[in-house]
């Protein structure tokens, strides 16, 4: 790549949509040509893509490409407009689910499914984004689509929260199946912590902080 193009692996902290995320680059570096490959919700954390440059951000479609990992903690029983914990809560309910009425549920989630996006979302239907209908309290029908689910396993944190470690195409709504799954099970579910781990191979562990960006931007690019 020319100088000044550069991917960054940013470990996106937890309230900031990924385009403060982009505007924070844009302001560290100088580089006006800046983006990101994959949305993250701003409740996440973990793997943010930061494309630095035209160069860099020619590629963006290849990197959007890339197959994600996510670690989340979905709570049963509680169901909120967002299926997230920043949500208008809907209900919440004491609930016990056993781990094997989740367990029964997962090969229904892998392979390719048809997925219905959340009304949160930035997904835009007859050119309107989904999240700005939402927030002035509509909802209208959105046509499925089709993601991939490679791999979903669970762990039972308590009667309510289980972790889910999931590994899928892009376009995948983690909230989505937050939603499906408490559906299925009749309690309602919503996520209520989520980490991306991975994009392709650009891992959680590698991911470096918006200040290390700012200290050490010279020797990243030099």
């Amino acid at each position: 790549m020319p100088e000044h193009d550069t991917i960054l692996n940013i470990n996106k902290p937890k309230g900031l949509t990924s385009f403060d995320v982009v505007r924070r680059i844009r302001k560290i570096t100088g580089v006006k040509k800046v983006g990101h490959a994959g949305t993250l919700d701003p409740f996440a954390t973990g793997v943010l893509l930061i494309l630095v440059g035209r160069g860099a951000t020619k590629q963006s479609n290849a990197f959007m490409e890339l197959r994600k990992q996510y670690s989340a903690v979905i709570r049963f029983g509680l169901r909120t407009d967002s299926h997230d914990i920043t949500g208008e809560v809907e209900f919440d309910h004491d609930v016990e689910i056993e781990t094997e009425s989740v367990e029964h549920l997962l090969p229904k989630y892998t392979g390719t499914i048809e997925q219905v996006p959340p009304m949160f979302s930035a997904k835009k239907v007859n050119g309107k984004k989904l999240y700005k209908l939402a927030r002035q309290g509509k909802t209208i029908e959105r046509e499925p689509n089709s993601v991939t689910i490679y791999d979903i396993q669970c762990a039972q944190i308590n009667s309510r929260d289980y972790i889910f470690e999931i590994s899928c195409s892009k376009g995948t709504y983690i909230r989505s199946l937050a939603r499906d799954f408490g559906e299925d099970l009749d309690t309602g579910a919503c996520v209520i912590e989520l980490k991306r781990t991975a994009v392709g191979e650009f891992t959680i562990e590698d991911a470096i902080s918006l200040k290390e960006v700012e200290s050490e931007w010279n020797s990243i690019i030099a």
